[in-house]
């Protein structure tokens, strides 16, 4: 990754705060991100269907362990973007779990993330990445999201050991997007009844490279009328 002097500060892995960030930004309140409280198949049962995005957030000391297979030459309708902006590692995976299912969730006109969409949907990754950094309405809704969190905020310079990918089910084929990657990472087949599952088999793995930490979060985003 080549970071712009920019830095935002890091966003906490709460869908509490997530859900308020979103839905500033447009996005319909029946959609929802919610916590997954674990990775075994009962506990995957209780997610509410249909899910839409994966996001994980994870410790990056083994970050340059590449799982699965980096596709520099992916369709040009998968949204993907680069991270040129430090700590803003999170509104990155909400951008490509967002814009990777605009045919599902539907955006308030009136607000800013459907204008950001329209504006970036033909730009290559490293043109999205720059607008990001000079887009003070994506910067403001990051930092207010930043600010709400059950836990202090670290300083804007602080070098954040945790990082947050996205996955996606785009076509049939299962995604992880990262916005520091050469480009999109495929993980295989997959489709909308097993997506949550075959997610879940991935970030297994990244588990396994750090198995005695303990600081994974998983969050889906579901349609889901009734979470807060």
């Amino acid at each position: 990754m080549t970071e712009s002097e920019q830095r935002w500060i890091p966003l906490e892995s709460n869908p509490k705060v997530i859900n308020k960030y979103v839905h500033n930004l447009g996005v319909d309140s029946t959609w929802n991100f919610v916590d997954v409280l674990g990775l075994d198949p009962e506990l995957l049962a209780l997610v509410p269907r249909p899910v839409a995005a994966v996001v994980l957030l994870f410790p990056d000391i083994k970050a340059g362990d590449i799982i699965g297979d980096v596709q520099p030459n992916f369709p040009s309708d998968l949204y993907y973007t680069k991270q040129t902006i430090g700590n803003a590692c999170g509104t990155v995976a909400i951008v490509h779990a967002l814009a990777n299912n605009k045919d599902l969730i539907k955006f308030d006109d009136s607000k800013h993330f459907k204008t950001f969409l329209e504006l970036t949907s033909s730009m290559s990754p490293e043109e999205r990445a720059k607008f990001l950094e000079q887009d003070n309405k994506m910067g403001a809704a990051h930092e207010d999201c930043a600010q709400e969190g059950d836990t202090q905020a670290p300083p804007v310079d602080e070098n954040v050991q945790h990082h947050f990918v996205a996955f996606v089910n785009f076509n049939g084929t299962l995604y992880e997007l990262d916005g520091n990657k050469e480009g999109p990472v495929v993980h295989g087949k997959t489709n909308p009844d097993i997506f949550l599952e075959d997610a879940a088999e991935v970030i297994k793995k990244f588990m396994a490279r750090e198995p005695d930490n303990v600081n994974f979060n998983v969050m889906a985003l579901v349609n889901c009328s009734d979470v807060d």
